[in-house]
């Protein structure tokens, strides 16, 4: 399992607690983290990571320190992409921004509980068919390929777990606070907050398919597919609202990914063939090829996610889309009452809108999407115009 009981005890005890203090002591008074403590907070996590991966190299060796340090970087590589998906279903469901603290902390823990899940059962059947090293491989190749193919996700907020919630138990279209269950004409039923935790809960599911077999083809050590796969999404929930605004412009993140991911896949291939038992490869016997050192996937995993950011914060296209991409969310927050009740916040999205309208002087029209697309967003400003001369009059 990679690490004695008592390590596994302290580790996941850790892990319990710093769950146990995100809930009582940041999200269960719904309140809209500032850009300090998002900050703050995220720095904190990945602090803590660093220094237990530090831990894991002094006690546990060199391999099993670039081990961690590679899981690490690509989990959170991975996490970070599922942020957009998050964002498009909280934006669908509209769900108010002091309570997405909390809606984030259900996903994080759903997501742990859910890829430990598949890391045992993975774990289990590479010990025991190591053929599934070539699944595994092909797998990730396939992925990184669909990462470069142009999808439309907007119809995550309405998967089949939301589909099958909705015809099992009656829900409401309003938001009780952060409650689950409400009363509506004398029956109990489920708010939207419900409903959008189980969207979240759902596609989660989806994400660990991409990510365990990812993890799985840095290290086969238990442990340190365990904790790098956990401490990649702790503080998942303060880098959401960190780099709220800024995700448009990581325009290149999908090719960045893509190329992790088909790098993982081959050398997934590689180890496979290294460990060939099938009898129509090489007559059952082991083929000699060269395997990728850790510490050489390290290096690649970090050299392409710098060039990735890097090459989207300078690109025109991740600066435009940051600008059209704010203003709409924006403009669509601000007319929703739900997100705009509070004077504080309400403010928040107007200076939001009137900066962001200010710079779109500076973007060329093939950012703005087809025709239809920015009739949408003269609409959009029109309509939050409109109301802002009647927020002002009373």
């Amino acid at each position: 399992m990679g690490a004695t009981p008592l390590v596994w005890g302290m580790t996941i005890a850790l892990i319990v607690a710093l769950l146990a203090f995100d809930y009582f002591f940041h999200v269960r008074q719904a309140h809209i983290p500032t850009l300090r403590e998002a900050a703050i907070w995220s720095s904190i996590y990945v602090g803590f990571a660093i220094m237990f991966g530090v831990t894991v190299w002094i006690f546990g060796g060199h391999q099993m320190g670039v081990e961690f340090f590679a899981g690490y970087v690509t989990e959170k590589a991975l996490s970070v992409d599922n942020l957009f998906v998050f964002l498009i279903i909280m934006s669908s469901f509209k769900v108010p921004r002091a309570d997405q603290q909390k809606v984030l902390l259900f996903g994080i823990t759903f997501a742990i509980v859910a890829r430990t899940g598949f890391i045992v059962i993975g774990a289990a059947l590479l010990d025991n068919f190591a053929f599934l090293f070539y699944i595994f491989g092909l797998f990730l190749i396939v992925t990184a390929g669909r990462l470069l193919t142009p999808g439309d996700e907007s119809d995550d907020a309405d998967n089949i777990t939301v589909r099958l919630a909705k015809k099992v138990i009656p829900a409401t279209d309003h938001y009780d606070g952060d409650k689950l269950f409400t009363i509506e004409n004398g029956k109990k039923v489920m708010t939207p907050m419900l409903l959008v935790m189980v969207a979240i809960g759902g596609t989660d599911l989806l994400f660990a398919l991409d990510s365990i077999p990812a993890i799985f083809g840095l290290t086969q050590n238990v442990f340190i597919v365990f904790t790098a796969t956990v401490f990649s999404l702790l503080g998942l929930r303060q880098l959401y609202f960190l780099i709220d605004g800024l995700l448009d412009r990581l325009v290149y993140l999908s090719f960045g990914l893509a190329a992790i991911l088909g790098f993982i896949g081959v050398k997934l291939i590689l180890h496979a063939l290294h460990e060939n038992s099938l009898p129509f490869i090489n007559n059952g016997e082991h083929v000699n090829v060269v395997e990728v050192p850790t510490s050489i996937s390290l290096a690649v995993i970090v050299g392409v996610l710098v060039i990735t950011v890097i090459a989207s914060l300078i690109s025109p296209a991740g600066k435009a889309l940051t600008i059209v991409g704010d203003l709409r969310r924006c403009s669509e927050s601000y007319l929703d009452t739900r997100f705009s009740d509070e004077t504080e916040e309400r403010e928040r999205l107007w200076n939001r809108i009137i900066e962001n309208e200010s710079k779109l002087g500076s973007v060329e029209p093939k950012y703005f999407g087809g025709p239809g697309e920015l009739w949408e967003l003269e609409q959009l400003l029109q309509q939050a115009y409109a109301l802002h001369e009647r927020y002002s009059r009373t």
